[in-house]
């Protein structure tokens, strides 16, 4: 006679399956931010909506430098940063197919053979009494755990969330090991330019010393005239040394950037292009969203947000189901036999009653997570807005800087040749060359440096505003 499964744990299984998807805690709302239109200091910007997916492209040719060009597509592959990032979202993609796993059901294979003996308990029964037998069985099962309160559906959404968040990380990672390079290749090149500077600087110092030991030699100039100029010279040459030092280690920078030893990396000095990409004057702030940084926070959000379903699934009893069928004998032979086949159907259920409010803890918890990371993404936003408005008030204020130190430069250099022609017709004193020469250089230099910082802060607008501000590729 065929037995029968009872007609309640039908009933019960079914109760499970139609309740199973019910999934208990709040449904994932993006947090609200400020209500940005435009930003103060630029003119023309559309209002903000998500757009984290618009392609960056290579921003970094924007600079007109191939040297750059090529140093940044070795960042891609070779800076150790950017692989920890890869990894760390190749982590995340297999923890989400790991949790997706657990919503179906698992099957087991077992088999197994047992020999066993007994012994009579007579003490006159010989060595070799008793009884021998075998077993042998072989079954499949399988078990799984209908999702009825959303536990497994949130963990699947939380480890997505997650996920997502660790692609907007290593973006993050890539932009910011990207613009440092970028950073210190202009720099770099900078310091180049200065060089070149100042080596016309003391080549004009070495000619002025020739002459003040001339009118030294010939009486006309006091030895104070040679110690002074002397003194310009060697201060100069020490600037000099400096220079030599930053560029070293601007150097070394950029290899371990682009993953390479320093000893083993060189860049020859070369000529300094100080291209700036000009801003368009309809940048839209729809760009903002590209921010990698606010992808990530908010993503963390929804990560926080599908932690308090779980931890209130934990108010309800779990209802796993279990199934297997298999056969047992004492040989193999009839192993397989229908008469020998076993099979088993099973659902259990299990519910904490006192755990001392451990469970209201764990969701007081997690809803104090979803806070905090609420928080910390408005946080993002705020400090993503103000650093675009300082980038753009520095990028307008820089821009006049650079015009007026030009024309300070022009004025100064005018100044030092009237003056040092002055002195060679004996009309001044040597002083007056000293501080001509001094302010001349000031002046050529600070132009070199406005014309710099123009450039980094080109590069860190364009980090502001998530890699650039181009709508497309």
């Amino acid at each position: 006679m065929r037995s029968k499964l009872p007609f309640h744990l039908f009933t019960v299984a079914a109760l499970v399956l139609a309740v199973s998807g019910c999934a208990v805690g709040p449904n994932y709302q993006r947090p609200s931010t400020p209500d940005i239109s435009a930003f103060k200091e630029a003119a023309g910007w559309v209002p903000a909506a998500p757009a984290d997916a618009l392609e960056r492209g290579p921003w970094w040719s924007l600079f007109g430098d191939p040297v750059l060009d090529q140093l940044a597509a070795r960042v891609e592959v070779s800076n150790q940063n950017v692989a920890a990032a890869v990894g760390a979202y190749a982590q995340a993609r297999a923890l989400v197919r790991e949790q997706r796993a657990s919503m179906f059901p698992s099957v087991t294979l077992n088999g197994g053979a047992n020999r066993s003996h007994s012994s009579s308990g007579s003490s006159s029964t010989s060595v070799n009494g008793g009884r021998t037998g075998h077993s042998f069985s072989a079954s499949i099962g399988t078990s799984w755990e209908p999702d009825v309160w959303g536990r497994l559906g949130r963990a699947v959404d939380s480890a997505s969330a997650s996920a997502q968040a660790s692609a907007a990380d290593l973006a993050s990672a890539r932009l910011s090991a990207q613009g440092e390079l970028a950073i210190n290749y202009l720099t770099l090149r900078q310091v180049d330019a200065q060089k070149a500077l100042l080596e016309n600087t003391l080549a004009g110092f070495q000619r002025t010393l020739e002459i003040t030991q001339n009118r030294y030699s010939a009486g006309i100039s006091a030895k104070t005239d040679v110690l002074q100029s002397q003194t310009q010279r060697a201060n100069a040459q020490a600037d000099d040394a400096g220079l030599v030092r930053q560029r070293a280690q601007l150097e070394h920078a950029i290899a371990v950037l682009v993953g390479e030893a320093p000893g083993n990396f060189s860049l020859a000095p070369a000529a300094w292009n100080p291209r700036v990409p000009e801003v368009p004057p309809g940048v839209p702030s729809t760009l903002l969203q590209r921010r990698p940084d606010i992808a990530a926070a908010e993503r963390r959000v929804a990560v926080a947000n599908e932690q308090i379903g779980i931890a209130r699934s934990a108010y309800y009893p779990s209802l796993p189901l279990g199934a297997s069928y298999g056969f047992g004998a004492s040989r193999v032979a009839d192993l397989f036999s229908a008469s020998s086949s076993v099979w088993s159907l099973g659902l259990s259920a299990a519910q904490s009653l006192f755990n001392a409010g451990a469970t209201t803890a764990r969701v007081q918890g997690s809803e104090a997570a979803h806070a905090q990371a609420v928080a910390r993404y408005r946080q993002t936003v705020l400090t993503a807005f103000q650093g675009v408005e300082d980038q753009l008030a520095a990028t307008r204020v820089l821009l006049i800087q650079q015009d007026l130190r030009r024309q300070a430069s022009e004025a100064a250099d005018q100044v030092e040749q009237q003056v040092l022609n002055r002195y060679r017709s004996g009309q001044v004193s040597y002083t007056e060359v000293i501080t001509a020469q001094a302010t001349a250089l000031s002046a050529r230099r600070a132009l070199v440096q406005a014309m710099a910082d123009r450039q980094t802060t080109a590069v860190a607008l364009i980090q502001s505003l998530g890699g650039g501000w181009q709508a497309g590729p």
